[in-house]
């Protein structure tokens, strides 16, 4: 019996980091990859992905080294004292917002496109923010319950999808490579396989288990690598590069993929599948951040999550991303590139590298190393880091001619 319940909260431990990672960031992904072809895009999966489970396990040895119940926050402040906390503050709020501001654009968006033009986009914002904040307001089991709905439908119709897409799929697409432009996609895929933050929760769902943890960490980032490529497949092997609502036209629009399969799939159902998993994609991502950016704000502030005090909180957290959205049209891929090349890059990325090589190198009784490769695989993480928002300064600032 306990080996049972064991089990089940490990099963659970790698569908949270798996789930978390999946979201949003998987429908812009053919897009926003699109211009390099496959093969360079599925590499710079896999570097991204073993960066993403290397920096899990330095934040599992930083987990394991801290009280219970400390967060990122309180990592920041313990290693890297109060201007580290500072600067974890700025850089936490702004990915999270960075994320839902892209959230309820793309939201929206579906619900324009699925109302068949009888919504404008405003209208059709308002309703997709007032469901989900009536949700976020229910509490906790509420979300919990409505995301379970949200994965049940995602893998449904992700399979359903899976399926008969095949038959679509023109071999011809795959013939175009552009390696050196995969490196300017990094971004994007940063926030794809971003999971590191709900690391400090599962430690105290898996009891402190470290083997558990790791197993969690390795496993569940695995599955969106997996999940990733498929779909990558899928999307540019059915949808061409260029032409009429071509992935590259989606980009220039700010677009995801499921805008273009509608015009490409011949089968309405498959299209229908397609824009539904899109959307139980979109939604499942946006309950989640909520929920956390809901509990940060509501420490930080020391504001209680009751009554109107809470329809504060969902005011706070919705309302300025609804503004954004409405007077910059189209901002869903660029908010999910700064969130992935700046908000990513640092606070998952730079922080954890930084706080451990602090941990075990000018700190007594430091954590039991974890990461394998020593100060060479700090470095190493902290080079990749300088040079991915290096290239975000090169691509936003248009420099060498990017």
């Amino acid at each position: 019996m306990k080996l049972n319940k064991v089990s089940m909260k490990l099963l659970g431990g790698i569908l949270i980091v798996g789930g978390t990672a999946i979201g949003a960031g998987m429908l812009a992904l053919p897009v926003t990859t699109a211009v390099n072809g496959f093969y360079p895009s599925i590499i710079a999966f896999f570097v991204v992905y073993i960066f993403s489970m290397a920096t899990g396990l330095l934040f599992l040895e930083l987990c394991l080294a801290m009280p219970k119940n400390a967060n990122i926050i309180s990592m920041a402040r313990h290693y890297l004292g109060p201007i580290g906390q500072f600067f974890a503050w700025i850089l936490y709020i702004m990915l999270f917002y960075c994320l839902i501001i892209a959230y309820v654009d793309g939201g929206s968006s579906m619900v324009e496109f699925l109302s068949e033009g009888t919504l404008s986009k405003i209208w059709a914002m308002l309703i997709f923010v007032v469901i989900f904040s009536t949700v976020l307001y229910l509490g906790t089991g509420a979300v919990d319950s409505v995301n379970r709905v949200l994965m049940l439908g995602l893998i449904v119709t992700f399979l359903f999808f899976t399926v008969f897409a095949f038959q679509e799929i023109n071999m011809d697409n795959f013939s175009h490579f552009k390696w050196h432009g995969s490196l300017f996609t990094l971004p994007v895929i940063f926030t794809s396989f971003s999971y590191q933050g709900t690391l400090p929760s599962l430690m105290q769902y898996l009891d402190r288990n470290k083997k558990a943890m790791q197993y969690s960490i390795v496993i569940g980032i695995t599955l969106p690598f997996l999940i990733y490529v498929l779909w990558q497949f899928l999307v540019m092997g059915v949808v061409p590069l260029s032409g009429p609502h071509g992935l590259l036209e989606a980009k220039s629009i700010g677009e995801t993929a499921v805008y273009s399969l509608h015009y490409f799939v011949r089968n309405k159902y498959i299209a229908a599948a397609g824009q539904v998993f899109g959307f139980f994609a979109l939604a499942s991502s946006l309950l989640g951040v909520s929920l956390g950016l809901m509990d940060f704000l509501s420490d930080g502030l020391k504001i209680e999550k009751i009554g109107w005090k809470k329809v504060f909180l969902c005011a706070l957290i919705f309302i300025p991303p609804m503004l954004i959205t409405h007077y910059n049209p189209g901002i869903f891929l660029l908010t999910l590139g700064y969130a992935g090349g700046i908000g990513c890059a640092i606070l998952l990325g730079l922080y954890p590298a930084l706080m451990v090589w602090r941990a075990r190198y000018r700190m007594a009784n430091s954590p039991a190393p974890i990461l394998w490769g020593g100060k060479p695989m700090l470095i190493l993480i902290v080079a990749f880091v300088v040079l991915e928002l290096g290239l975000e300064v090169v691509k936003d600032f248009k420099l060498f001619g990017f």
